[in-house]
């Protein structure tokens, strides 16, 4: 082996030689709906891609935003009907909140969680990551 300034200016090449990352590093990415207004309708077209994404209950989002909105919603294949004209950034805000609220780990804060149901209108967000429980409403 050579001497240690040796080694720290090959060390110290080798990292100029690697590719810079442009990526931020993390794997998720906050979904957003793609939606169109038809008359007083606003139609979600890619709410079943959201739903796999975040990884919850078809029902319990559209109930959500149903909740949150104060709109009947239906749920029709791939598709999330709100039977009122909204603006896109409403709804994608409340989206936001969903994710925040009950897929979001509060410790680690990854996307790797699941909901369980105690019973009693009792529920908990148990992240898979690091093993942080939560009570939810």
């Amino acid at each position: 082996m050579n001497s240690d300034g040796t080694y720290e200016q090959l060390l110290d090449s080798m990292y100029t030689k690697l590719p810079k990352t442009t990526a931020s590093g993390e794997r998720f990415e906050m979904p957003k709906f793609e939606f169109f207004t038809e008359g007083n309708k606003t139609i979600l077209k890619n709410f079943k891609a959201v739903i796999e994404k975040i990884r919850r209950d078809p029902a319990f989002l559209s109930k959500y935003l149903s909740k949150e909105l104060a709109v009947p919603v239906e749920v029709q294949g791939d598709r999330l009907i709100l039977q009122r004209k909204l603006t896109g950034d409403i709804v994608n805000r409340k989206l936001e909140e969903f994710v925040n609220k009950f897929v979001m780990c509060k410790e680690c804060n990854r996307p790797d969680t699941h909901i369980e149901d105690l019973g009693h209108r009792v529920r908990n967000l148990i992240c898979e990551a690091c093993g942080a429980r939560k009570a939810i409403r």
